[in-house]
């Protein structure tokens, strides 16, 4: 995962609020976007393929809508 992450500009959730311990950081790579703790970026990270990553947004941005 080193090899991939290196090579990312990360940017912090909008969700995430800057005095809570749960903040999440998400960056794009040629072919993957990936997702990591921004209190611990030399920690893991995951990475999903941009089409998984698309449909997984989509949901949460329906469902938000559904509210």
């Amino acid at each position: 995962m080193d090899d991939l992450t290196s090579c990312i500009l990360w940017r912090t959730s909008s969700y995430s609020g800057s005095s809570s311990d749960n903040c999440v950081e998400v960056g794009t790579a040629a072919r993957a976007v990936a997702v990591r703790d921004s209190t611990d970026p030399d920690g893991a990270a995951l990475a999903f393929s941009r089409r998984d990553w698309q449909r997984f947004t989509r949901g949460l941005k329906a469902r938000t809508a559904d509210r």
